[in-house]
């Protein structure tokens, strides 16, 4: 089983989304601002991230900068997740260091087809 860290501000998004991954049998851990994600990645070493890009203490952006510089998480997948649908925002998410991009609202199939593709890397 996959362990993901969701790391999501919006408690109905969190909620519905954990709940969503927990029935399609990954192990979901839970981090509510970018700082807090940092350090849960840190310590939980998920298999794959979901981050939010509009965060409090510390954003999306810079929190996947840090992951991507830490060698121990480097290589783990990084989706952004964001209500911004421009092609610019995908760059700007792809520079940052996330290895893919997704657009809320989140359509879980299309999310669920991204995080297997990244998951067989």
């Amino acid at each position: 089983m996959a362990k993901i860290l969701l790391v999501e501000d919006n408690e109905d998004n969190w909620d519905m989304l954990s709940r969503r991954l927990t029935r399609k049998g990954f192990e979901v851990v839970l981090a509510h601002d970018g700082a807090a994600g940092v350090a849960t990645a840190r310590r939980e070493q998920p298999d794959l991230i979901l981050m939010d890009m509009s965060l409090p203490v510390m954003d999306g952006w810079e929190a996947t900068r840090q992951l991507k510089a830490d060698p121990e998480l480097q290589q783990t997948p990084v989706i952004a997740l964001t209500a911004h649908a421009m092609a610019s925002d995908r760059e700007k998410a792809i520079a940052a260091g996330c290895d893919d991009y997704d657009t809320k609202p989140i359509e879980l199939p299309r999310l669920l087809s991204k995080i297997a593709q990244l998951l067989e890397r």
